[in-house]
């Protein structure tokens, strides 16, 4: 294990966003970097799958507030898993860099448990030069309110059977300071009053949540908190704190390539239509058109697909197309694959 340096100066503080796949985290992280008001950050990026879209992303945002060397990225697997082998040395990279973040970013991946993250600023060498100034919580108000991870019906409150989409759903909610129920354009006034009530009354201690779109929250929300998450674990119950440890048996995960794609609109037909058949959580990744300068952006929570050109490809750079495809265990690569290399 990696030892941090030490300093006598104040701790750093650390916002964890956690947030399940597909919730908006690296959009509200981006709108938080270009919005940061001078502050000095740094952010530590963790993926379920090793094609770096949400590092890619942040990196060319133009934030001057968080340079690309303040970025580093863990695609090792989800970060509550790889505390001491991932996340210790990347702590350690930042904490090198002069002049050393006035605050910390940390995005989980959308499958990770917060509370093993949480209990690793309780290490000495942790502990010395960081604190967690809050933990928050992104979740997808449009997937609630269609059942992904608790059903409507049981809404507030009421017993509901496990599955391993609601345990990790529900281990983000009880470790949060915060809840941003973000994509609040995509469900009525009415409804999102009674997830913001479902939210609340799954956590056992007082919890605001709040309502947003598109990842737009003022900075002075966000950071600040003053949470000391470390020093209150037994307030930030799991599923899984009687474990040793935890794996992610439950999902399944793969890289899938991608020719050159000629019709646009086809393909995100084709996407729908996987989507739906296989019951995919998640799909994102970066995509070649025929004939178009441009890199395809695409993101799918779902049925939800949205698309864009996001920035020329450059000059020297490799066309590579590829989707990182999230799914629950059982999904068939060999089908979905298939589906891909349709014309």
């Amino acid at each position: 294990m990696n030892s941090l340096p030490l300093n006598p100066s104040a701790k750093i503080p650390v916002t964890i966003i956690t947030g399940f796949l597909g919730a908006g985290k690296t959009t509200l992280i981006r709108h938080l970097l270009l919005n940061a008001a001078g502050r000095r950050l740094a952010l530590v990026i963790n993926e379920f799958g090793d094609v770096g879209v949400d590092g890619e992303l942040l990196r060319h945002c133009g934030a001057a507030t968080c340079p690309a060397d303040n970025i580093i990225e863990l695609a090792n697997g989800c970060i509550c898993c790889t505390v001491a082998e991932d996340f210790m040395p990347a702590i350690d990279a930042l904490l090198q860099r002069q002049p050393q973040p006035e605050h910390v970013i940390i995005e989980t991946s959308g499958l990770a448990l917060p509370k093993p993250l949480i209990k690793a600023f309780d290490w000495p060498q942790i502990r010395a030069r960081l604190t967690i100034d809050g933990v928050i919580a992104v979740v997808d108000a449009e997937a609630l309110a269609a059942g992904r991870f608790v059903e409507p019906e049981t809404m507030p409150g009421a017993p509901v059977h496990e599955n391993p989409l609601e345990e990790v759903y529900h281990d983000q909610l009880l470790s949060a300071d915060l809840v941003l129920l973000n994509k609040c354009d995509l469900v009525s006034e009415d409804l999102q009053g009674t997830l913001k009530a479902g939210i609340a009354a799954l956590v056992p201690r007082p919890l605001k949540v709040l309502g947003l779109r598109d990842g737009v929250i003022a900075p002075e929300i966000l950071l600040g908190l003053m949470a000391g998450a470390e020093d209150d674990l037994a307030a930030r119950p799991s599923h899984h704190d009687a474990e040793e440890g935890h794996d992610h048996d439950d999902f399944d995960s793969f890289v899938a390539p991608i020719a050159a794609v000629r019709d646009r609109e086809a393909f995100v037909a084709t996407l729908g239509e996987i989507a739906a058949h296989h019951d995919i959580l998640r799909m994102k990744g970066f995509v070649e058109v025929e004939g178009k300068p441009m890199r395809l952006l695409v993101q799918a929570v779902g049925g939800r697909i949205q698309h864009h050109f996001d920035r020329p490809w450059g000059a020297e750079e490799a066309r590579t197309s590829r989707l990182v495809v999230i799914g629950q265990k059982g999904l068939s690569q060999a089908a979905i694959l298939a589906a891909l290399e349709r014309p």
